[in-house]
């Protein structure tokens, strides 16, 4: 690894005078903010974009609002912001993009959030392709228009304007500068009451004077479309709150910002471990939620007497559970609910140290409330979704991924007397790396052998929007997974059992095998003579007959250049027992996807074996069982026999990702077979419609990058569904499920010979 302070050096020296000089004016204040790595991040992406020929002020630009950007964000949005403004290059002037980067720290701290920045950067994007008259003036007054509007906010304001003065340039100009009067208005219907960038420091503040601690905070952005922001939520030991809260029934947005941190804070204080969620229902989850929040609520009103006041405001009477809370949170006042009444005798009794009593409690009222509909939710606006209190399949708490391990660049002498332990393994957070390589006696590399391998960062993708024809951006975040190792020779004993199968294509496989170079005789034009050819035809004119005019020859060289993707399903439908046989659809999954491996492997095309579900937009989970240069051997076949069904899935992010996989490769022709048993769907998706029309967008994205996808399902149903996704020719619907390995080599076998 080349030394940082040599890299620094070796940017700079490209760099015009007048750049140079600037960036040493500015290195000692940076470097208070920015690691050495970040030292490196700055000058690099100095020298990129002083390589895209845009004009010294983008260089000038970036060279000053680098560090206040780390200093917001943190360091891992520099390269983003670079690769953004490369991308913009090809649309817009240098003018332009050395104004967005002058703006970026503005934007940063007004949003004050890395994954709203990249939301941010999307957004220009967007308009830089509907509005372009309109990019310079937005960013002029971008302080005054983001003191007043979230980013979803200010996304709607300016793609109405770019809609609505699509044919009169100067007037869209006059819209996005704010000279003009509908503007202002559009402008005060979208403003929101009060801003989580405005008061977050207010409320650290007070709940560090509550509990004597800090927690942390992050914004979330729910309103690209709706005029709403995402209910509050826990996750990870982090506070998820709204970017945007309006005034509610007269009581202010700072008030409810004050009541949601108090009561997720409170649930944080009071946790003690998730609840298994096996075998119950909504109606149960939704009771047992309610009595965890009283729990949580009762503890902190222990301590800290007047939260009641703070929460009582915001409850009704409306509805059963909204009663039942009031009534837990408000014991001493009247009541003639008998639901009301015996909720409060069953939580006086009750020890609020563990969660038994709230999961006792809430399964009880469950079952007084009947079998009719499913309660309407706590009205109360403060209080959370409930995801955090779970553990269920889809969300395997003992299994979170492991933390991120730092890589820090030392010199000799600091790898020996810092060193604590030989190698560091995949617990170890700090890894030490020697700057100069050393070597074991085996020829391997000590800076190789230490620390886990480095996981994929997330990658947010769009997701489109039939109602409004619009695609998102960045709404859908694929996270990649390790996968779980089985006993590789499960594996071996699919191939062995399927052994008949792949005799049975054994010619066929061995037609799809390159064959080398071969000559091609008997042309009219060619590269070389065909003597024999030749010869015969002299004969003819000899004899007097009309000799054959295909004497030439041509030698050609006949290759495969085909790269295959399987994308499999692997949802929690997967477990279900299929056919007569008693196996698990991911049983026969498994061998299907075996057997294909096996097939490809045989033939020589490089492939990939990938599998997704998912649990919401934000957690797609994207699994890597073979990679493409990756040999066909027992770590594959461990990770493919490991392989397990769980949780929904949301087919369109999964099919982008496969598709940006894909594009990585060198390969005249690209084949993505996607393997599916239903429709497209998620648990915070209720239009069933949304997103078919999104793996639609996928698939279409993915054809334009020369990708060529096609769907085998095992739906008997989705004639209604899968021709509007895939086409009239890309799919075949699979009617004897247990044929499912023998018929996936085979569709793979006629799709690349179609190549």
């Amino acid at each position: 690894m080349t030394d940082p302070a040599a890299r620094v050096t070796e940017a700079l020296a490209e760099l015009p005078p007048a750049e140079r000089a600037l960036y040493a004016s500015l290195r000692a204040e940076a470097a208070r903010s920015l690691s050495p790595g970040g030292l490196v991040l700055w000058a690099e992406g100095a020298l990129a974009l002083h390589r895209m020929g845009r004009g010294p002020e983008v260089v000038r630009a970036w060279i000053e609002a680098a560090a206040p950007l780390a200093r917001e964000l943190g360091e891992d949005v520099l390269p983003d912001l670079v690769r953004d403004c490369l991308r913009l290059a090809s649309r817009t002037s240098g003018a332009v993009i050395a104004r967005v980067l002058a703006t970026a720290p503005l934007a940063a701290r007004r949003l004050g959030d890395a994954a709203l920045f990249r939301g941010w950067m999307a957004f220009l994007d967007t308009l830089l392709a509907q509005a372009p008259r309109g990019l310079r003036p937005l960013l002029d007054h971008l302080d005054e228009l983001l003191g007043v509007l979230t980013l979803g906010g200010l996304r709607r304001w300016a793609l109405w304007g770019a809609e609505a003065h699509r044919s009169n340039p100067e007037e869209q100009m006059r819209y996005f500068a704010l000279a003009s009067a509908e503007s202002k208005a559009v402008l005060q219907r979208e403003r929101k009451g009060t801003l989580f960038v405005d008061i977050h420091r207010r409320i650290g503040a007070y709940l560090r004077a509550l509990w004597g601690r800090d927690f942390a905070m992050r914004p979330t952005s729910g309103d690209y479309e709706a005029r709403e922001g995402l209910r509050p939520f826990l996750e990870a030991g982090l506070l998820h709150l709204p970017d945007a809260w309006d005034d509610w029934q007269g009581i202010a947005g700072a008030d409810i910002y004050r009541a949601a941190a108090a009561h997720a804070a409170a649930h944080v204080m009071a946790w003690r471990g998730p609840l298994a969620a096996d075998g119950l229902s909504p109606r149960q989850m939704a009771c047992i939620g309610v009595i965890e929040d009283a729990r949580a609520e009762a503890l902190a009103i222990a301590r800290f007497p007047r939260l009641r006041d703070l929460w009582a405001r915001f409850h009704g009477e409306a509805m059963p559970l909204d009663r039942v809370a009031r009534g837990l949170l408000l014991p001493e006042a009247a009541t003639t609910d008998p639901l009301v009444a015996w909720a409060r005798a069953e939580f006086a009794g009750a020890d609020l140290a563990s969660t038994t009593a709230s999961r006792r409690i809430g399964l009880a009222l469950a079952e007084r409330l009947g079998t009719g509909r499913l309660p309407a939710p706590v009205a109360a606006p403060y209080r959370d979704d409930n995801r955090h209190l779970w553990e269920t399949e889809e969300v395997d708490w003992d299994e979170a991924p492991a933390p991120a391990q730092r890589r820090r660049y030392v010199s000799v002498s600091e790898m020996v007397n810092e060193v604590e332990v030989e190698t560091a393994g995949e617990d170890a957070q700090e890894i030490l790396v020697c700057a100069t390589e050393f070597f074991d006696d085996d020829g391997t590399s000590f800076n190789a052998r230490e620390g886990r391998d480095p996981v994929a960062p997330p990658r947010s993708y769009p997701e489109f929007d039939y109602r409004i024809q619009l695609e998102r951006p960045d709404w859908a975040t694929v996270l990649e997974m390790r996968p779980l190792a089985g006993d590789p020779k499960a594996v071996e004993a699919i191939l062995t059992e399927h052994r008949p199968v792949l005799q049975r294509m054994r010619r066929v496989l061995e037609a799809m095998q390159p064959q080398g170079v071969q000559r091609l005789r008997r042309l009219e034009d060619g590269d070389d003579l065909d003597l024999n050819a030749a010869i015969a035809a002299r004969l003819d004119l000899r004899l007097g007959r009309q000799p054959d005019p295909r004497v030439m020859m041509r030698q050609v060289r006949i290759t495969r250049d085909v790269a295959v993707l399987l994308l499999m399903d692997l949802s929690q439908s997967t477990n279900d027992v299929v056919g007569e046989g008693g196996e698990r659809l991911i049983d026969l999954t498994r061998a299907a996807a075996t057997l294909l491996a096996e097939a490809v492997h045989r033939v020589g095309d490089p492939f990939a074996l990938h599998g997704f579900s998912s649990d919401g937009r934000h957690n797609v989970f994207y699994q890597r069982f073979k990679e493409f240069g990756e040999d066909w051997g027992p770590l594959p076949k461990a990770r493919l026999a490991g392989m397990e069904g769980r949780l929904s899935t949301r087919m369109g992010a999964a099919i982008r990702h496969a598709g940006w996989h894909l594009s990585q490769q060198r390969a005249a022709r690209k084949l993505l077979l996607v393997l599916t048993d239903g429709a497209p769907a998620d648990i915070d998706v209720r239009d069933a419609a949304h997103l078919r029309h999104d793996a639609r967008a996928a698939v279409a994205e993915v054809a334009r990058q020369g990708v060529s996808p096609f769907c085998l399902t095992l739906d008997p149903q989705a004639d209604a569904y899968v021709a509007q996704i895939f086409g009239a020719r890309g799919y075949q619907i699979l009617d004897r499920i247990d044929r499912l390995p023998e018929r996936l080599p085979r569709l793979y076998a006629g799709l690349a010979r179609q190549g």
